[in-house]
């Protein structure tokens, strides 16, 4: 029997251990340290010449992390590019092109272990000499040259049989549990090996996404834009380079991350010199585009406050001179984001004034309308129904002024299918390759239809000449197009021929023009078709690209008898006060349509404010009354209500104090908060509490979010409770005390299961994945399905270890979001299936009694489905998950380059 022990203090561990113990071994047992630096350290020249090497390293993630291959390789990604990769791969570039090398030699095969087996440092090994002797080692040491050389380490090596075999026991038994390196992994090495930075200068369209997109937060973080997000992009680019100029409708269904796809389409055009961004969207979304900006795509912008009249960072700070409206046109970054609800309510004469005026005459790189199907005609009845409102007139302003248009929107068609043809004009606008010239033929709604349903068929040349010819579609589209394009010699970017069918000759005429009689030629080859982008996720559930994760919806009708009577149907309970303080908001709203007319938006305001919360009914009054601004977290309603609350009667101010005096009762219990504590502590799915799966509880407003975090900490004690909301609101609750944290920290807390109750508002929700949480709590309704599923969207995504999700829906009874409620519940379905089936919006006016909203709900089911094919795109065989790889790129756009494009003003 030999033990040695060695001393860094008196001897160069490298020279008279690790390289000796090396020298001609033909297997080596590792039993390594930390994940990141374990790997890395493998180049060392002993380790390339060993046949056989099995090296086990300490992966930091939890047991439920391994269990889904996705999850367990987005973090052991993130946690691999924990480092200054421009650094990193400038000053180690050589050490990962021999761990490069090395890996794809085959000799070493690398393991990972869950959490669970803890490794602080390496902690041992086996090596089999030539001869098959073994020897075995135990300290504190690393395989690097800077813990062998540089560290002050100890190791104590034994050569006995026993000692080897004691060794490999625990070796093998560990291996086993791990598993092998994941291929993400080694991507990252091969790209590291060969990166190569390089600066805007000399980027181009080809490669320019990929270029971006390899080390932003989102890919450095194990995340990707999904297949059909990069399509959409790629579409962009190719639409740039076709036309020069993008003009597309996005009308993905709800919850597959259409503002990801338009952001970084957007981004690319920055980079591209393309010019300055504005995006358009609701009030409640702006922060949204602000966050999944910044979060996903590492890039700043700035969001217009129109009651301060200032742009505001991300963090809440002032970017301009307050109170100037001028300022409008001096965004401090290239992304400007802005409210549509500034354009509704400033236009005067005919003319758009104030900020909206200023807007209107600048000129724009891209412009993109989020929730563009709020572009419309009026409607209802009179000369003024078929007058574009506010919001498509300023689109059309707009169009003629922006080199690019992106319209977003998961239902271009609300009650007409004339609705997606005015969103056409939109993109048509300075841009005739859409729908044509004013005689092309496609304008005409009535004629078009037919043809893009299949419905009919041309069967003379003459007038399929007239529908091909106006416009002329690109090259590419069909081996026939490209025929005729060749024989009249029209540019590659020209897309309308103005000449008739007697200009062609012969061979146009009879042999190309005539595979355009073919029945379904038009309904394939058609302006709604190249313009309009349309997934279903159905379609990528089947094609395999999103996992299938079941919902079970509760209250279960069928199953009441599991809730302790807490619910009436599907609504809660509730008490007196509250009910006096619902019917006084009613009467309010009465007197508020009585001396305005127009008061639909404070009913539906009002009205879900108070069906949130005691708490937040009761704060809404209060700020009603003083006129101040209600806030839905961080973005101002000011110019919504301020023309409203102005000038309010005795009869509401009466109103408004009678909700505050209800709500303020002690006898004015919420019902919702002992629900909640009720399914968290109490109620099981799957052998487990609520709490215990994780969960996350969404509301729409941020006085109902505080509140309910605050009093959730206080009725758990020693349970950490999370309140993720807009800048300066989130953190921490535990007990009766709050700590302010920032939105990535308490991301990771959730990722790292550490925190396992979460409380947040709709407008932090996007990119937030909390895959890790098992179930979802909507302590309020929005009357909104396409928020229904965002929320939902945060747990059922890649990663949930629950085949089937529990989440519960609040309401209270005989109020109208029960009403609202119990007509969504029958086609909600328990899988939560409204995909394709309700708007994304309910109206203001459908919401007067559960027999109208049924009525409006029906009627647009009836013609969206009359409709479908007219603006259904079937790009299910188009989508190639493995095409558009970005995150195997190796040439990488300068970071520093990025922000300062994107941090240049207008």
């Amino acid at each position: 029997m030999t033990l040695k022990r060695f001393s860094s203090r008196k001897e160069q561990l490298d020279k008279e251990f690790l390289a000796k113990a090396l020298d001609g071994a033909k297997k080596y047992l590792r039993i390594a340290g930390y994940f990141r630096s374990s790997i890395f350290e493998l180049v060392g020249e002993e380790i390339s010449r060993i046949p056989e090497v099995k090296i086990l390293c300490n992966s930091e993630l939890e047991l439920n992390d391994f269990q889904m291959a996705t999850q367990r390789e987005t973090l052991l990604k993130e946690k691999w590019n924990q480092v200054d990769i421009g650094r990193e791969s400038f000053s180690q570039g050589d050490r990962y092109q021999k761990l490069d090398e090395l890996l794809k030699k085959g000799n070493v095969e690398i393991r990972v272990v869950p959490k669970e087996r803890i490794f602080i440092h390496g902690k041992a090994g086996v090596i089999t000499d030539a001869e098959g002797q073994r020897t075995s080692f135990v300290g504190s040491v690393n395989d690097s040259k800077s813990a062998f050389s540089g560290n002050y380490e100890l190791v104590w090596q034994d050569d006995t049989e026993e000692s080897a075999n004691w060794v490999e026991e625990e070796f093998y038994a560990l291996w086993k549990e791990g598993i092998p390196l994941p291929e993400v992994i080694l991507d990252e090495i091969h790209r590291f090996a060969n990166r190569r930075e390089i600066t805007v200068s000399v980027v181009n369209p080809t490669n320019v996404a990929e270029v971006t997109m390899v080390e932003s937060p989102i890919y450095r973080g194990g995340e990707q834009l999904q297949p059909w997000q990069r399509s959409f992009v790629t579409l962009f680019l190719q639409h740039r380079e076709i036309y020069k100029k993008a003009r597309l409708l996005i009308a993905d269904e709800v919850g597959l991350g259409k503002t990801l796809s338009m952001a970084t389409s957007a981004l690319v055009s920055s980079l591209l010199e393309d010019g300055n961004v504005l995006v358009l969207a609701p009030s409640t979304l702006c922060l949204q585009w602000q966050t999944e900006l910044k979060d996903k795509l590492g890039i700043s912008s700035a969001v217009w406050n129109s009651s301060k009249k200032v742009w505001i960072g991300v963090e809440g700070q002032f970017l301009s001179p307050r109170g100037n409206p001028e300022s409008i046109k001096k965004c401090p970054y290239k992304i400007g984001i802005v409210s549509t609800g500034l354009v509704f309510h400033q236009k005067e004469g005919g003319d758009f004034v104030k900020e909206s005026g200023i807007l209107s005459r600048q000129k724009f790189g891209t412009v993109i309308l989020d929730e563009a199907h709020k572009a419309r005609v009026k409607g209802g009845f009179g000369n003024e129904s078929n007058k574009p409102n506010n919001l498509l007139e300023f689109m059309f302003k707009l169009a003629k002024n922006a080199r690019h248009v992106i319209l977003g929107t998961a239902t271009p068609i609300q009650t007409r299918v004339r609705e997606v043809w005015d969103l056409l004009e939109v993109l048509n606008t300075g841009a005739n390759f859409v729908l044509g010239d004013d005689y092309s033929r496609w304008h005409n709604l009535e004629e078009a239809i037919d043809l893009v349903k299949g419905d009919r068929q041309i069967l003379d040349t003459n007038e399929a000449w007239e529908w091909l010819r106006n416009p002329l579609p690109p090259n590419g589209e069909t081996p026939n197009i490209d025929l005729i394009r060749e024989n009249i010699q029209i540019h590659s970017y020209d897309f309308v021929y103005p000449y008739k069918i007697e200009s062609l000759d012969y061979l146009v005429r009879e042999v190309h023009l005539a595979e355009c009689l073919e029945r379904d030629f038009f309904k394939k080859n058609n302006p709604l078709l190249r313009h309009i982008v349309l997934r279903k996720r159905v379609e990528l559930e089947d094609q395999g690209l999103l996992d299938k994760v079941g919902v079970d919806t509760h209250p279960l009708p069928n199953k009441m008898n599991l809730y302790r009577d807490k619910f009436i149907g599907l609504g809660l309970y509730t008490n007196p006060p509250f009910e006096e303080a619902y019917r006084q908001a009613e009467e309010f709203c009465k007197l508020l349509q009585q001396r305005t007319g127009i008061a639909g938006f404070m009913k539906t305001l009002m009205l879900q404010r108070i069906c949130s919360s005691f708490y937040s009914g009761l704060s809404t009054a209060r700020k009603m009354l003083k006129h101040s601004d209600l806030q839905e977290d961080g973005q101002e309603l000011f110019q919504e209500t301020e023309h409203i609350l102005n000038g309010m009667e005795s009869g509401e101010i009466i109103c408004l104090k009678k909700i505050i005096e209800e709500l303020s009762r002690d006898t004015a219990v919420d019902p919702k908060l002992n629900t909640i504590l009720y399914f968290l502590k109490d109620f099981q799915t799957e052998g487990k509490t609520w709490l215990e799966h994780g969960c996350i509880i969404f509301s729409q407003y941020f006085d109902t979010a505080r509140w309910v975090a605050k009093e959730l900490a206080l009725k758990l004690p020693g349970v950490l409770v999370g309140l993720y909301a807009g800048a300066g609101k989130s953190g921490y609750y535990k007990d009766d005390r709050f700590n302010s944290a920032e939105r990535n920290s308490i991301k990771e807390g959730v990722k790292t299961r550490e925190v396992k109750l979460l409380v947040a508002t709709d407008a932090a929700c996007e990119g937030l994945n909390l895959q890790t949480l098992g179930t979802l709590i909507n302590i309020d309704l929005p009357w909104n399905p396409s928020r229904l599923e965002q929320r939902l969207g945060r747990i059922k995504r890649f990663g949930q270890v629950r085949k089937k999700v529990d989440m519960l829906n609040l309401v209270y009874y005989s109020t109208q979001d029960e009403h609202v409620y119990n007509v969504l519940s029958t086609r909600l379905k328990d899988t939560y299936d409204i995909f394709g089936s309700l708007p994304d919006t309910i109206e203001d006016d459908w919401i007067e009694s559960e027999e109208k909203l049924k009525e409006e709900l029906d009627f647009y089911i009836h013609k969206r489905k009359e409709a479908e094919n007219a603006f259904s795109i079937k790009y299910r065989d188009t989508i190639n998950p493995n095409s558009n790889r970005w995150e195997k790129c190796s040439e990488v756009l300068s970071r520093r380059d990025i922000e300062l494009v994107m941090g240049v003003g207008w």
